[in-house]
């Protein structure tokens, strides 16, 4: 990655830019080496370039809050992508790194918002913003992201502007289906698979679209790398949750079992809460809302940890990649596809 010469914020020491993370360290080793590496990380380099100037103001302020997360790091797993997907015609072509920066300052924005919503005190291992400023700076940050998203797209012409407002509104959708909650007479399983479509899935989808598309790659291709792309989003999210139950080491980024103690009900929460086997009646009664008891939460871990409910998120999650795998058919054989199929199998293996 690029080193950068410009501190965030008035007092924001130079090298917190170089906290950022690489491609090898950002998704996992499903990440290419070679050449195709190299022109990955190259094109990450722009990114993160552009990134930095995305979130600077003339305020001191504004740059600090707008470059909190930044500077955090993060997988960058969306303009990655769009890189990727880029790949398969010029990736060098006009539009690309912008759009590609378009997807990450997005996903950004919507960060800040999540962690005013969650109340979340941590995020990428830094204080929140809203823990560190207040709930009020956190919002109005996330929608300073969210128009200079809006001026970059601008520039990329009027259906660039008009998926990304679709996507958008998906994202906005999905988070108010959550806050709501499933509806008496709804599956709560299917609601949440729904909840993910929307709020992970469709940017992540657009980020493989809008790769595929600015670098001028045929219409039929540019369909099924989106459809991939919101099926392998979905299927991220998921491994995500389980990671946060398997994991025994914090190897998801945060305490195993944080969505538990919580009360935040994942998709293997979700499965055992709609079983009705009498082995789980004490699990059921565990996992259907914070846990603040230590003991409590340890056992509730280590019951859904060897449960049927888990076993049966596992192959929810094996169907997502699976269809993501699928959608590779319309790719041409190389290097991209197999980066891309790499994926599909990543986001399965690594919750074992």
């Amino acid at each position: 990655m690029t080193g950068a010469s410009a501190a965030v914020g008035g007092d924001t020491p130079t090298d917190t830019w170089q906290r950022i993370s690489t491609p090898a360290s950002t998704v996992g080793p499903w990440l290419p080496e070679g050449d195709l590496g190299a022109r990955l990380a190259e094109g990450l380099g722009r990114v993160e370039e552009a990134l930095r100037t995305a979130v600077g103001s003339e305020h001191a302020f504004v740059r600090e809050t707008a470059g909190h997360l930044v500077a955090a790091g993060g997988k960058r797993f969306r303009p990655l992508l769009a890189l990727l997907a880029a790949e398969l015609g010029d990736p060098r072509a006009p539009g690309v790194t912008e759009a590609a920066v378009v997807c990450e300052l997005t996903h950004l924005a919507t960060l800040y918002h999540d962690d005013v919503m969650d109340e979340a005190a941590v995020r990428r291992g830094a204080p929140s913003a809203n823990s560190r400023w207040s709930n009020s700076i956190a919002i109005l940050t996330g929608d300073f992201l969210f128009a200079r998203a809006s001026d970059l797209l601008a520039d990329l012409g009027p259906e660039a502007v008009r998926i990304q407002a679709r996507t958008f509104e998906r994202l906005v959708t999905g988070q108010i289906r959550e806050t709501v909650g499933a509806q008496p007479g709804d599956d709560p399983v299917a609601h949440y698979l729904e909840v993910l479509a929307d709020k992970t899935g469709s940017l992540v989808a657009t980020s493989a679209r809008f790769g595929a598309s600015f670098a001028g790659v045929d219409a039929d291709l540019v369909a099924a790398l989106t459809a991939f792309g919101e099926e392998v989003g979905v299927a991220f999210q998921l491994s995500d949750d389980l990671l946060d139950i398997v994991s025994r080491d914090g190897a998801s980024g945060k305490s195993p079992g944080t969505d538990l103690r919580e009360g935040v009900a994942t998709l293997p929460a979700l499965i055992a809460l709609a079983g009705d086997d009498p082995a789980e009646q004490r699990l059921r009664e565990l996992v259907g809302g914070p846990i603040a008891d230590d003991g409590e939460h340890t056992e509730a871990l280590e019951r859904l940890r060897s449960s049927a409910a888990l076993q049966r998120a596992t192959e929810v999650l094996r169907q997502y990649a699976d269809r993501a795998q699928a959608q590779l058919s319309a790719v041409p054989e190389g290097p991209v596809r197999e980066a891309l199929s790499a994926l599909c199998d990543y986001v399965v293996t690594r919750t074992s």
